[in-house]
C-alpha cells in the first residue's frame, strides 16, 4: 500500500500550471518543449517557457520588449491598454527556425517574430495590417506559410514568403462556415482560438467554443485538404477546460495543452492525455479531465515561472530576472536597480489621478492554491502626495503602502471596492516599512489579505479582506505589483529591498 501512494505521488497532477498562462501553444524540438503564452498589457511581452517533461516549466525569453508607443501603451493622456496589447501567440518551428506569431486590437496588426536561438535571440520582427483573431501560423509540407483565423467561421489566408504579409491577390478563403457547430446551434462564444496541425497526412484544427447554456468545448475539425471540405467533433466537455493544441513525447504519447477558466488566479493550463481512434484525436480518460497524469509530478511554480528577488546583480545578469514584467510600457528614466545596490529604486516622474495609470508597475503572477509576497520599503525619500507599496493587480485592485501628506507617512490599504482604511502613521525616524499580501485561490475563495510590519516580524492586518475577481476588462489573473507614483510632486522615489514570495 505505502509502495502504490508513494508512486502515485510520483505523478503530474492537473492544473499542472496553478498560474495565469492562458492561450498556450506549444512546440516540441528533439527532447525540449517551448511554450508561449498571452500577458496582454504586460511587457516585455509573449513569454517563451522551456520544458523538458511538459510539466516543470521556465520561462527563458520574451518575443518582444514592447509593441509600439501609443498612449495606450504608456499609459499617457488619461489612456490605457488593460486587456489589450496582444492576445492569443503560436508558436512554430520550422527549417531551424523559431517563429512566435500574434496580434493587437490596440495597433491592429499582426506581428511575426523569427529566430534561431529561442533562448537567446535576437528576434527579427515583421507587422502587417489587419490583426488576424487567434490566428495559427502554419507551415505546409510544401513550405508555404499561412494563417488559419477568425471566430465561427474561420478563414485561410497565405503568406508572403518572407512572412512580412498577407501574400499579394490571395484572398482570404473560409475552410469551415460555423466551426461551433459540433458543440451545438447557438453559441455563446462562437469558436476561436485556432489551432491547426498535420499529422500523417491530415490536417486537423482545434477550436474553442462555448454553447448557449453550455461550458467551454473543445471543438476538432479534420480534413485531408488544407482548404477543405472539415468534418468536426466535440473533443472535450468537461469543467470547461479548453482552448489549446496538441503535443507529442519523444516516446510517442501525445497530450493536449488546454486551459481552465479559475476564477481571479486567472486561466491555468492543463494537460490531458490524447489516444487515437479511427484517425481523430480522443481526449481525457473517458471523456473526463484526469487528475493525475504519468508524467513527472511538479516541484512547484518557483523558480521558473515567479520568484523571489533580493534585487542583488551580478556582473552580467539581467537588470530584471525574467519573471517580472512591467504594467504597460516602462519608462526606464525612473527605475533602476544600480542607483543603490541591492534595491529597486522607482522614482516618480509625472502626478497621476489613479493608481491603474501609474508608470513603472513592476510585476509577477499570483499563483495559487494560496501565495505570499513580502517587500521591505525605505520610504524615506517620498515626497508629500506620494503612494508606494505592495499591490494585487486586477481591475478590482487592493494595495498595502504608505501615503505620503503634507508632513506626515502614513500606513494604508486601498482597495478598488471600498476605498481607503488608515493604518498607523510612519514613526518619526521610521524609514524601512514591511509589507505583505497574501492571495487564497483555493476552491474559487479568491481573498486577498494584507499586512504591514514596522520590524519585519510583527505583523499587524489591515482593511477587510479583498474580494477578488477576474474581469475581463484587465482579462489576465492577479498580479503581485510593486508601485510608487505621485499626485502633487514628482521627483520622490522609495527603494525596495526584496521581493520575496512563497506558495501552499
Amino acid at each position: 500500500m505505502l509502495i502504490a501512494v508513494c508512486a502515485k505521488a510520483q505523478l503530474a497532477t492537473n492544473p499542472v500550471i496553478f498560474a495565469d498562462v492562458p492561450d498556450l501553444s506549444m512546440i516540441r524540438v528533439g527532447k525540449v518543449y517551448y511554450m508561449s503564452s498571452t500577458t496582454m498589457h504586460m511587457n516585455p511581452g509573449v513569454p517563451i517557457m522551456k520544458s523538458t517533461d511538459l510539466v516543470n516549466w521556465k520561462i527563458v525569453n520574451y518575443a518582444y520588449n514592447t509593441l509600439g508607443n501609443a498612449d495606450e501603451l504608456t499609459l499617457s493622456n488619461g489612456k490605457w491598454d488593460y486587456g489589450r496589447g496582444s492576445w492569443a501567440s503560436s508558436l512554430r518551428f520550422h527549417n531551424g527556425m523559431y517563429y512566435v506569431s500574434t496580434f493587437s486590437g490596440t495597433t491592429g496588426k499582426t506581428y511575426i517574430y523569427s529566430t534561431k536561438d529561442i533562448e537567446k535571440g535576437p528576434w527579427k520582427a515583421v507587422s502587417f495590417r489587419p490583426s488576424l483573431h487567434d490566428h495559427s501560423l502554419f507551415f505546409d509540407d510544401d513550405g508555404k506559410a499561412y494563417m488559419v483565423y477568425g471566430a465561427g467561421k474561420i478563414m485561410l489566408v497565405e503568406l508572403n514568403s518572407d512572412l512580412s504579409g498577407i501574400k499579394p491577390g490571395f484572398k482570404p478563403v473560409s475552410i469551415i462556415e460555423n466551426a461551433s457547430l459540433p458543440a451545438g446551434i447557438g453559441p455563446g462564444l462562437p469558436a476561436e482560438g485556432s489551432q491547426l496541425f498535420k499529422i500523417k497526412g491530415k490536417y486537423y484544427l482545434f477550436n474553442i467554443t462555448w454553447p448557449r447554456n453550455g461550458m467551454r468545448t473543445v471543438v476538432v475539425h479534420r480534413s485531408d485538404k488544407l482548404t477543405g471540405p472539415y468534418e468536426g467533433q466535440v473533443a472535450l466537455k468537461d469543467n470547461g477546460v479548453a482552448q489549446g493544441g496538441l503535443i507529442s513525447t519523444p516516446e510517442g504519447k501525445w497530450f493536449s495543452y488546454l486551459f481552465r477558466d479559475f476564477g481571479a488566479v486567472g486561466r491555468i493550463p492543463y494537460l490531458v492525455p490524447v489516444s487515437w481512434q479511427d484517425g481523430w484525436p480522443v481526449l481525457g480518460i473517458n471523456g473526463k479531465v484526469p487528475q493525475t497524469l504519468e508524467l513527472p509530478a511538479s516541484k512547484g511554480l518557483i523558480p521558473g515561472l515567479v520568484a523571489s528577488d533580493e534585487f542583488d546583480r551580478k556582473k552580467g545578469s539581467l537588470p530584471l530576472p525574467l519573471v517580472w514584467q512591467w504594467n504597460h510600457n516602462p519608462d526606464h528614466a525612473h527605475w533602476s536597480v544600480t542607483e543603490r545596490k541591492g534595491f529597486l529604486r522607482i522614482t516618480t516622474s509625472r502626478l497621476d489621478t489613479n493608481i491603474l495609470l501609474a508608470r513603472n508597475i513592476l510585476t509577477q503572477r499570483t499563483i495559487g492554491p494560496k501565495s505570499t509576497a513580502i517587500t521591505s520599503i525605505d520610504v524615506s525619500n517620498m515626497k508629500s502626495g506620494d503612494q508606494a507599496g505592495l499591490m494585487l493587480l486586477q481591475r478590482q485592485f487592493g494595495w498595502v503602502g504608505v501615503k505620503h501628506s503634507g508632513a506626515k507617512k502614513t500606513v494604508v490599504m486601498v482597495s478598488a471596492q471600498k476605498g481607503t482604511v488608515t493604518g498607523d502613521d510612519v514613526p518619526s525616524g521610521q524609514h524601512t516599512i514591511y509589507l505583505k499580501a497574501s492571495c487564497d485561490f483555493e476552491h474559487r475563495t479568491d481573498k486577498g489579505y494584507f499586512f504591514y510590519s514596522f520590524d519585519g516580524k510583527t505583523w499587524k492586518p489591515i482593511g477587510e479582506p479583498l474580494q477578488m475577481a477576474y474581469t475581463l476588462p484587465h482579462f489576465m489573473g492577479y498580479r503581485f505589483a510593486l508601485f510608487n507614483y505621485a499626485t502633487e510632486n514628482t521627483g520622490g522615489y522609495v527603494d525596495f529591498d526584496y521581493f520575496r514570495i512563497e506558495a501552499k
